[in-house]
Order: structure tokens, then sequence, then C-alpha cells
């Protein structure tokens, strides 16, 4: 039974996903990167837009190819790379490091920049990177700017899987200081009149597109096109567009020319971003959300759906071998059950999807979703099938036994059917956790419900409205399956069963 759920799921999940086209190219960025790299379009969410975009549309079209985009988290993308048949290449503010060089190759650089300290525009203590000993200061999760706060000691360092959370905390003093990269601080710090830059430049980084070691032909057609847009004007008129042409890039490129292109992308994101909307306009937004957040809650039923059915299909078979098989089995659904309940899910997660490709067992995001839920909750799923079959009495199976059952059929007929009406409550409630544990997979490539959310709150600060948005269409999945568990408690329990044969002129002993 569960051979062929597996072999049912991965049908589904290849005509779903299908194969990767070479005639594609498959680029990985993370979407809440925040302006300028790849972020959501304010007017339209379903459109993503970004300097690194509008590059590989560029670099696409060069080589003769289509793009697909391929949401990863930033903090994974090389990890996402090198497990291969997910993207092609990498593109999301990556700088160039020799830990990097190690599992990929990296395209020449299109962009030099360096860090930058931001401070609260009241804060007098803070005016360079020596002077946050002793505070705390927050950064990009997995960024270099971790090295140059270590160096200095005593720093108190907060990580952030989004710039635009640690401008938030900034602003309310959470932390003292941020340690980004420029071209961040230029659209969230410089405009806001409640923050501002100390210090100079720190450091310097290369951003460079990111290829697997083996993809040596890609490589040599993006540093072509790379070449091309540098000499033809093209890279430079994507930069001044969106307002990032410096002096590092300058000099890189050897281009100390006079800026003439005005920066639209810019002026466009200051426009949406820190215009003061009425609540109309905000509601407005809201609506214009829906078929985004639509999309990404029929990700978050399909994944939850199926991989209940997976959990609960396991669980059974594991809480029967539990109870009625012979002993070495027995001891070994207890260590199965023990070691998935000991494990955070999320580790889990990571395992199968990372992991597994390492030793030549590789599954598609959904299908690795599904697994990763599935098992975690069969162990929790195991445990209430075991508690409900223990808690019919073992006098029913011997009287099953004295009628002329076997075994098997006084668990199919007589044991089963009573269990099931104590684990209806339980398992309708893992179904619920489920769920909301099913955020978790966004991790692996795959946006639902509550990665949609981060994705929107980082084109604005509207973590409240948004929130309690997402936080509605959640309590909208979920009501229908605590309703249906009222109705099946209801249902099943003795007394309406010994109504309704009553009413048939029937009597349950």
């Amino acid at each position: 039974m569960i051979k062929k759920i597996l072999l049912l799921g991965g049908v589904f999940t290849a005509s779903l996903f299908g194969a990767m086209d070479a005639s594609t190219l498959y680029w990985a960025s993370d979407a809440e990167s925040d302006a300028p790299y790849i972020f959501h379009d304010i007017n339209d969410y379903e459109k993503i837009i970004g300097f690194e975009v509008e590059i590989v549309d560029s670099i696409a079209q060069k080589i003769g190819k289509k793009t697909v985009f391929v949401q990863n988290d930033w903090d994974s993308i090389i990890a996402g790379l090198q497990r291969g048949h997910l993207y092609d290449i990498a593109i999301n503010g990556i700088d160039v490091t020799p830990d990097k060089q190690r599992f990929v190759n990296f395209s020449i650089p299109y962009y030099i920049t360096y860090y930058q300290l931001v401070v609260r525009a009241d804060n007098k203590s803070i005016h360079s990177l020596a002077d946050c000993a002793g505070k705390s200061v927050g950064t990009l999760k997995c960024s270099n700017a971790y090295q140059y706060l270590e160096e200095v000691g005593n720093v108190d360092i907060r990580d952030y899987t989004s710039e635009v959370n640690g401008f938030s905390d900034l602003k309310i003093g959470r932390i003292d200081a941020v340690l980004f990269e420029a071209p961040i601080d230029l659209f969230y710090a410089e405009p806001d009149t409640s923050l501002k830059k100390t210090g100079g430049p720190i450091g310097k980084i290369q951003y460079a597109i990111a290829v697997r070691k083996d993809d040596k032909l890609l490589l040599s057609q993006i540093n072509r096109s790379l070449y091309t847009m540098q000499h033809n004007g093209e890279l430079r008129k994507i930069l001044e567009r969106w307002k990032l042409w410096n002096p590092y890039t300058a000099a890189y490129l050897n281009d100390y020319s006079t800026v003439v292109i005005e920066p639209d992308g810019y002026n466009d994101f200051l426009n949406c971003f820190y215009k003061n909307i009425s609540w109309a306009e905000r509601f407005e937004r809201y609506f214009g959300a829906w078929p985004f957040l639509l999309d990404a809650a029929w990700m978050t039923m399909k994944l939850s759906f199926v991989s209940m059915i997976f959990a609960i299909s396991l669980g059974f078979f594991i809480a029967i071998i539990r109870v009625y098989g012979p002993m070495p089995i027995q001891l070994l659904s207890m260590l199965y059950i023990e070691i998935v309940r000991g494990t955070p899910l999320l580790i889990q997660m990571l395992f199968i999807f990372y992991g597994l490709p390492l030793i030549g067992v590789e599954f598609s995001p959904f299908v690795a979703g599904i697994l990763a839920l599935g098992i975690n909750y069969s162990a929790y799923e195991a445990e209430n099938y075991r508690a409900g079959l223990l808690s019919v009495h073992r006098g029913q199976m011997e009287a099953a036994r004295a009628l002329g059952m076997t075994h098997n059929q006084a668990l199919r007929y007589v044991i089963i059917p009573q269990a099931i009406r104590f684990v209806i409550p339980p398992v309708t409630n893992d179904f619920i956790s489920l769920l909301k544990d099913s955020s978790l997979v966004s991790v692996i490539t795959i946006v639902e419900l509550t990665k949609a959310y981060q994705q929107l709150t980082t084109n604005h600060y509207d973590y409240f409205g948004m929130g309690i948005l997402v936080a509605a269409v959640y309590l909208l999945l979920g009501l229908p399956f605590v309703r249906f568990s009222r109705w099946a408690e209801k249902r099943l329990t003795y007394r309406y069963m010994r109504h309704k044969a009553l009413e048939k002129k029937k009597i349950i002993f």
C-alpha cells in the first residue's frame, strides 16, 4: 500500500513539475531579498522586478533561452545549486568568496559595492565599526558582514533573513545599528529621515552569478554575455536605472563618464514604498494580493492534504505492528517513533532535500516536502492509533476469536473500527498542526502561504494588515476540518449509532 502511494505521488509530481527544459534558463533567487535585487512589484504582486531580474533577462536573450524563476531561500541558494536538477544559476547579491568558490564557479562580477553602517538619526555614539563594541548590531544571515562584526569583538550580532526586518528593529530600538550592503541602505535607509548612514565604506563586495562546477559551457556563455553588456553600456544602463552606479563599479569597468540615465526604477520604488496611502488604497492593495495568496494557499493545501494521507497510512501501519507485531518488529517501530519525534521537522526536511542527493537519492521539492511532513507526523499518528487500539478492551478480541474470527478478521471488523472513534479528534488536531507546519517547506524552494506573507511584507512595512489577511486565510483553511471532526465524532458515537439502529428496528449489543 505504501509503495503504491509513493509511486502515485512520484508520478503526480513528475507530471506537475516536469523535467528541466534545455531551452530554458532556470535561475534561482529569493524574492524576499528586498529592493533593488529582486522583489515583487507593489502594483502587481505576481510580477518580480529588480536589477538582477533585468540582468538575467538580458543574458537569457543573448544565449537564446527563455527564463524560469525558481524561489529559494537566500541562505541555502548555493546548496540548492549544488543539489542539481532544480536550477541552472543562482543570482541574489551573492558575493564571491573563497569558501563559496570551493563548491561553485562564479561568473565575472556584474557589480561592485561595499558594506555600510546605519544607525538611528539621533544616535551620537556610533561613528565607525569600532564603536559597535558593546552594542547590538543586525546583519543579513550568512553574510560576510558577520566577519567584520566578529573582528570588532564584544558585539551582540543579530542575524536577519530580510534586511527590512533589521531596519524595523533598528527604528523601534531593539538594536543599535545594522550593517548591510550599500544598495540596501540606498533604498531603505537614505529616504527614511529616522535613519542615517554613519562612517565610511566597509570592505569590498563583488556580486557574481553562481554556476555548478560541471557547467563549463553555461559559465562561458554567461561570461560572454556579461562582457557584451559591459562593453555596449547595457549593464551600466541597468545599474543607473536603479541608481546603483558607484565609483567602485566605475573603476572596475574603467568607465568614468557622467551619469545620463534617469533612475526610473529607484524613483518608482520610492513613490510606491514611501507613499502615504489612504485606507481605500490600502484595501485595494490587500485585494490585489489575493491572487498571489490564493496560489500560495492552494500549494499549502496540496502539501498538507497529501502529507496527511501519507502520515495516516504510515502511522496506522506502524501502530499495528507495534501493538500486535513480533517483539523485534515492535522494537524497530518504537525506535522509528522516538527518532522521528526526537528530531526537528526542519532538520528532517533539509536532510531529505539537500542531504539525500549526496548519496544518489533525489526528490522533487513537492515530493520532498510530502515525505518530510508525512514521515514526521506519521510518528505522532502511530501513537494516536496505538492509544486507540489499546483503549479497546481486550475482551473484544477474545470474544471475536471465540466467535470463530481469525486474528486479522477480529482486528478488521472489531478492534480497528472501535479504535478509529477514539482517534478522530487528535488526528484532526494533527492535520491542523501540519497545515501550519507546512510553512517550513519554504526552505526547499516552495512558496506556500507563510512564505508569500514574508515576500509581501518586504515590499512595504505592512506586517499588521498583511498578517491579519494571511491569518484569516489559514483560519478559513482549517475550519472545514474542525467541523468535519465534530461531525465525525457525533456520527461515530455509540449513542448515535444505537439510535440509528433502533430506527431501523435493529438492535446492537
